[in-house]
Parts: C-alpha cells; sequence; structure tokens
C-alpha cells in the first residue's frame, strides 16, 4: 500500500493499494492495521457502512461533535467526488477543505481523521460506498455543515443536488458546534 497526504490537508492520506490482476480478476488489500499503523492512521475501526446513491446525490457534510468519527473511504461501483473539511476551530487550516474522486476504477481509498466534516456527490450514474468509521454512529451527537456554505467555497461537480432534509438544513460553518 502507498499513503499519500494530501496536498492541503496533510492529515487527509489518500491510500493506493497494491493491485494483483490476472484473467479472473483482481485483489487488493482494503486494509491492514498494520500497515495502518506504520503510515500514522490510528485508531480502532468499530463500524462499516456502505451507502447507494444515484447520480446527482450529496451527502454531508457530516461529522459527530463530542463523538468524532475517522473515516476510511472506498467505492465500491462508480465514482463520486468525497470531500473532507478541516473543522477544528485552533487549527491552522480550519475551514479548508480537500477534494478528489474516488471510484471502483481508479481503486483509491481515502482516510479522514476525527474532527473533520466528510461529504460526497455521485458524479456517475451510482455508486456505492464502502467505509470504515473509529467511533460509533451516535444519533444525538450527529451534526451537518451545509454543503455550499459560501465561507468553504467547496467546488462541487455538481450544481442542484439530490439531498436529504437534514443535509438541506445544515448550519454554516460560522454557527456549527465545533471541536476546538
Amino acid at each position: 500500500m502507498n499513503f499519500i497526504p494530501s496536498s492541503n490537508l496533510p492529515e487527509i492520506i489518500l491510500i493506493e493499494p497494491d493491485l494483483f490482476e490476472d484473467n479472473r480478476g483482481f485483489f487488493l488489500e482494503m486494509y491492514h492495521k498494520e500497515k495502518f499503523k506504520e503510515a500514522g492512521i490510528k485508531g480502532d475501526f468499530v463500524q462499516d457502512n456502505r451507502s447507494h446513491s444515484q447520480q446527482g446525490t450529496l451527502r454531508g457534510l457530516h461529522y459527530q461533535w463530542g463523538k468524532p468519527q475517522g473515516k476510511l473511504v472506498w467505492v465500491l461501483s462508480g465514482e463520486i467526488f468525497d470531500v473532507a473539511v478541516d473543522i477544528r476551530r485552533n487549527s491552522h487550516t480550519f475551514g479548508k477543505w480537500y477534494g478528489t474522486s474516488l471510484s471502483n476504477e481508479n481503486k483509491i481509498g481515502l482516510y479522514i481523521p476525527p474532527d473533520f466534516a466528510h461529504g460526497f456527490c455521485v458524479v456517475s450514474k451510482q455508486a456505492d460506498v464502502y467505509y470504515k468509521c473509529t467511533e460509533f454512529y451516535s444519533p444525538e451527537h450527529d451534526r451537518c455543515i451545509r454543503w455550499n456554505d459560501p465561507d468553504l467555497a467547496i467546488d462541487w461537480p455538481i450544481t442542484d443536488p439530490i439531498l436529504s432534509k437534514k443535509d438541506a438544513e445544515g448550519l454554516f460553518l460560522k454557527e456549527a458546534e465545533l471541536p476546538i
């Protein structure tokens, strides 16, 4: 595996797995505790999730206040534009975001540490997203920042997304409960 810190938020790590292909298909490791630990990715993953979404769906920007989740994101089918936002008030990169394309074609994973907001939009006809979390989902700690917050100015590849009620009513960054 190759672990590559992102260009503007080095805590966000792209994961390029070793790919073994032959006439039957391919094999790759999506998670190896020791390799992740050597790359500086700490914490135990305690919950796995999968979502299926249609083109134009935007999920996010989600985070848990008080019970932050680190996430390891992979796309099993389709393509998404994945975004992580530094929401740590005392960070020198507070409010900065990193976005990248994840797909079943490029087979790249993305690690997003705790205290970062996370979201993605589906750019293919549909997409299946699989992600591991370092903390259990906690509805009472669940928070959402507005996907189109002008202070973040995220360059989403879609303009009129399909949103849940929660995502449509997300707070602006300056209004949100955030970690220090």
